[in-house]
């Protein structure tokens, strides 16, 4: 008896780990093009010069296919310890401010359709928010250890969301972007107090 697979299983084809990378690039690139909705597997293919069958018999289907290049192209952000709390989110802010383009893009082409996915939103979350909150946890243990932020300050919880609202919203309001400056000021003006540090 044979011990072949049979003609009804699929089979999966390995990709070198550079083919992979050039993929999941070009899949992630495309959200950021054209959003979610409007990709399709046959935009995948002749972007990456695979054939739509192999992506399929990789991937199985588009939800799929993105959550799995979200997933692969997450990177851990920079390490973050300059033994100030006020310099650490300085220096995390400049990088949020450098990537701030590409990850709103991204993020603006997923808005829609991680609301309804929940396989995508943790993809998402995976990517660009958990790394990111994972570090500034880090960062503020540091500062209550040694002395520089009350443990008990409420505003502790809401750094997050004060430092991603003053960049989510600055275009929105004054249709201006955030640049290195504008975060100085509103790092001096709100965030700073609100922790307690100078």
């Amino acid at each position: 008896m044979s011990t072949s697979a049979s003609p009804s299983t699929p089979r999966r084809t390995r990709l070198t780990p550079e083919r992979e990378r050039e993929l999941f690039t070009a899949v992630v690139d495309l959200v950021r093009e054209h959003g979610y909705e409007a990709l399709t597997m046959d935009a995948v293919a002749a972007r990456t010069k695979a054939s739509k069958a192999t992506l399929y018999r990789q991937w199985e289907s588009k939800p799929k296919l993105v959550a799995t290049a979200l997933r692969h192209l997450a990177g851990a952000p920079p390490e973050v310890d300059t033994g100030s709390l006020a310099e650490d989110l300085r220096r995390m802010v400049r990088d949020l401010i450098t990537h701030a383009t590409e990850d709103t893009a991204l993020l603006n082409g997923l808005a829609h359709a991680v609301t309804k996915d929940a396989e995508l939103w943790q993809a998402l979350h995976d990517l660009h928010i958990r790394p990111g909150l994972e570090l500034l946890d880090t960062v503020v243990g540091r500062a209550v250890e040694r002395g520089e932020l009350a443990a008990d300050n409420p505003a502790n919880d809401y750094i997050v969301h004060l430092i991603l609202g003053a960049l989510g919203t600055r275009k929105l309001v004054e249709n201006k972007d955030v640049d290195a400056e504008y975060m100085e000021g509103y790092l001096r003006a709100v965030v700073f107090p609100a922790l307690g540090i100078a």
